[in-house]
Order: structure tokens, then C-alpha cells, then sequence
């Protein structure tokens, strides 16, 4: 196996956090205790990707689908979204990290709704890190989201439909809105192999991670481990080998 190029850093790295309820499982746990190992390994992983020099970390907190869950766990996971926001202002405004959210959040329980608000006031001024919490997110339901504002937006005469590209519709997917560049790299943990309706488009030339390590267990080697095989991929865009080194020559 080739070695990582030294000082390949993915700007962007999304993961979708599996595992905590078959860790939990595992342990005879209940599955609401592994959700709570797995918000403390947010900081864990955000405090990794800072010493790394990831600028921004995409975390699927929350999807669509996951409703349909027991109520009880439903209602766990908003209790330890709270806790976590309140837990953490201190911690991010200290190492200047900006909390921004993708997905409808506006669904969400009314108090997750106040601390994300109040989390995301205070730390708008930071630019160095970011820390994205994607909740009551699902890709399908951000492109149909994005095609209604960009249909209205036709409609209003603000956009052309002669001019219709990737780059003036992506401007309307939740990402788009706030300024997220696309991932560099996408991991999920645990084992599974599917990227479950998240990021869909935004991820189209994304490097993907696949780890058998389950969330709550993810620490700081385990996410160097990830950009060490990232390091290790061309990424060609369709081009061939011989055109990315052609163009890296014609650069120096």
C-alpha cells in the first residue's frame, strides 16, 4: 500500500455516526446509553479534526427517517441534543469553532431549537473550524427542498432556466445556502457500507472511509487513520493520471 501524500488534508470530512446502539447492544446496554457514549465522541472527533487541520466536520446527528424510531428514543436523542448544545458553547467558543446545521431544523422540539439558535449566534464570527450538525436531514428531502426555492426563484425572475447548472442550482441545497464546500472525504463507522441518503449530490467526487469501529469507540487515530487513506487516493475528476501530473507541473 502506497503511503499518504504528506500534507494531504481533506478541507471538509462528513460522517455518519453508527454503531451506538449495537455497541450499546453489545455490552448489554441500553441503546440510549450508546447515543450517549456517542455525543461524548463528538468532542472527541471535533478536537481531533482541529489538531489535524480539518477546517470543517459534517456530523449526521439526526435523519429524516430516524422518527420513525421508538418515541422514547426519539425523545432521548432531542434530550441529549440539548444536552450537548449547552454542554458545549463554552468548549466551541474557546477554540473558535462555528456551529452551523443543515436539514429542517425548524421540526425540532422547540427547546433543541432555542440552544441551537443561541449555539449558532454565538459562534457566527468564528471562520477557522466549523462544526455542521446535519438534523431532521435527509438528501432527498434537501433536493426537493432546493428545486421549490429554485422553481420559485425562476418564477420571480431572479434565476433563468437558460442558465441552469450544477453551480446556480447548488447555491439552493441547505450546503449551498451557507457557504459548506463539498466533502473531501465521507466516513461512516461500524461496518456498514451505504451512505444512507446522505450528502447525495454534494458528495458525488467525495472519497469514501468505511471503518468497522462503531462511534462511541472513534477517536483521534481512528479519524487520522481515515485521512492517512485519503491521502492515499487521486483524486482524478474524470481525468486521467497523466493530465492531473501534466497540470501539477504546470503549476510549479
Amino acid at each position: 500500500m502506497s503511503s499518504p501524500v504528506p500534507g494531504k488534508i481533506p478541507q471538509h470530512v462528513a460522517i455518519i455516526m453508527d454503531g451506538n446502539g449495537r455497541w450499546a447492544k453489545s455490552r448489554g446496554l441500553p441503546r440510549l446509553e450508546g447515543h450517549r457514549r456517542g455525543v461524548e465522541t463528538v468532542r472527541t472527533v471535533v478536537d481531533a479534526a482541529r489538531a489535524i487541520g480539518i477546517r470543517y466536520i459534517t456530523l449526521y446527528a439526526f435523519s429524516v427517517e430516524n422518527w420513525k424510531r421508538p418515541p422514547e428514543e426519539v425523545s432521548g436523542l432531542m434530550g441529549l441534543l440539548d444536552y450537548f448544545l449547552k454542554r458545549e458553547l463554552d468548549n466551541l467558543i474557546k477554540n473558535r469553532v462555528r456551529l452551523l446545521t443543515i436539514g429542517r431544523t425548524t421540526d425540532l422540539p422547540a427547546n433543541v431549537q432555542r440552544e441551537l439558535n443561541r449555539v449558532i449566534a454565538a459562534t457566527q464570527d468564528f471562520t477557522e473550524w466549523t462544526l455542521v450538525l446535519a438534523l431532521n436531514y435527509g438528501a432527498r428531502t434537501e433536493v426537493a427542498d432546493a428545486a421549490r426555492d429554485y422553481a420559485a426563484a425562476v418564477s420571480a425572475g431572479r434565476e433563468n432556466l437558460a442558465d441552469a447548472s450544477w453551480e446556480n442550482f447548488s447555491r439552493y441545497l441547505y450546503t449551498g445556502a451557507a457557504a459548506i464546500p463539498e466533502p473531501d472525504l465521507l466516513i461512516r463507522t461500524s461496518g456498514e457500507q451505504r451512505v444512507s441518503n446522505f450528502l447525495l449530490l454534494q458528495c458525488a467526487y467525495s472519497e469514501m472511509v468505511f471503518t468497522p469501529v462503531a462511534w462511541p469507540d472513534f477517536g483521534h487515530a481512528d479519524l487520522q487513520a481515515a485521512v492517512d487513506e485519503y491521502g492515499r487516493r487521486e483524486r482524478r475528476y474524470g481525468a486521467t493520471t497523466e493530465q492531473l501530473a501534466a497540470a501539477q507541473k504546470s503549476h510549479l
